[in-house]
């Protein structure tokens, strides 16, 4: 019970609209290519039948968006996740219920108990994917912008610092670079190979001295981040960040190189970013 009364971690949707095209299309396609619940039997035009059930859905969740979802979010404060949950339930008995009205118009099929009920039975299945697909667009929203936000923050306050990597070669010449030009350090045995802009464009350095000193050295900096063993990457210059929980490849800036984040370190980069 406790879960159920926690504020609900994602912000809502701005694009109602795109996802409810996105979830019609979705069950077009489960209909007509994967032809469920005895729709392989129908010996009619199934494109055309299983485009109108997808029309119809698309039209049920922008209305219950627009009528409902969004009203209640607007008054009820916090949002927690047994309201969005109850949310959930009635958008897929709404669908269920203009479906097996559209069923029963198209095949002039009596309106009865047990075929609603087999057609919510339906819809629980089918809406049990839509809810996990739609967490998940939620998750990878809810990160892309809290990363853009920290990142902007960060990037601002940060400013006019530079930092400087020590060269440990007694000729070597250390590095010193303001710290939103520097894009990542990789690890090279006994080495380290820093990419950092110069001009706006990428560059890359070699620098004497191990991955292990160089964080030791940056420790202050919360944004300078390692997300391998053998490399770090300066979160204010993340562009994009694709993957799972088993890991995943980050861009940054005009960088061509993708840089890994191994599954151990994403843990620490979700409650970095979160």
């Amino acid at each position: 019970m406790s879960i159920l009364t926690r504020t609900y971690p994602f912000k809502q949707s701005r694009h109602w609209l795109k996802d409810s095209i996105a979830y019609g299309v979705i069950i077009w396609a489960i209909l007509f290519l994967l032809q469920p619940f005895g729709f392989s039997m129908y010996q009619g035009n199934k494109c055309l039948v299983a485009a109108v059930f997808g029309l119809i859905t698309t039209c049920c969740y922008a209305l219950y968006w627009w009528g409902v979802i969004s009203p209640l979010v607007k008054h009820i404060k916090p949002w927690r996740i047994w309201h969005n949950g109850c949310c959930t339930l009635g958008l897929i008995a709404f669908i269920a219920i203009c479906n097996f009205l559209t069923f029963a118009a198209l095949f002039h099929y009596p309106i009865t108990a047990r075929v609603f009920l087999m057609f919510l039975q339906w819809t629980l299945i089918i809406g049990l994917i839509m809810t996990v697909l739609s967490i998940g667009i939620d998750y990878n929203r809810s990160l892309r912008e809290r990363m853009q936000d920290l990142l902007n923050n960060t990037t601002d306050e940060q400013r006019d610092i530079t930092i400087t990597i020590h060269d440990t070669n007694v000729r070597g010449n250390d590095l010193t670079i303001p710290i939103n030009h520097l894009l990542y350090i990789e690890a090279q045995k006994n080495n380290v190979s820093v990419c950092y802009l110069r001009d706006d464009h990428p560059t890359s350095v070699e620098i004497h001295t191990t991955l292990s000193a160089v964080v030791d050295e940056l420790r202050e900096y919360q944004n300078i981040f390692q997300c391998h063993r053998s490399f770090v990457v300066n979160v204010n210059n993340i562009t994009q960040a694709k993957g799972n929980s088993n890991g995943y490849q980050l861009r940054l800036g005009t960088c061509a190189t993708s840089i890994p984040v191994s599954r151990s370190y994403v843990p620490q980069l979700k409650s970095f970013i979160a």
